[in-house]
């Protein structure tokens, strides 16, 4: 079975998309982290996730065309 270019192609947009909103994560977990994640670090982490759907979002079209 092999795979198409573009099939490729989104693949590895859609991995890298997700390495970096785990490495998002990550450094919020190591920047906040004072015996607990904290009001800031919960702020953070909420944000992250929402910049993380926009990405997604924009991954999304960016791959439609």
């Amino acid at each position: 079975m092999a795979l198409e270019a573009e099939m490729r192609r989104k693949i590895v947009v859609s991995i890298v998309t997700v390495l970096v909103f785990i490495g998002i994560i990550i450094g919020i977990g190591v920047t906040f982290n004072d015996g607990g994640l904290g009001s800031t670090g919960g702020l953070a982490l909420i944000g992250s996730i929402v910049l993380f759907v926009l990405l997604m979002a924009g991954v999304g079209l960016f791959l439609s065309q």
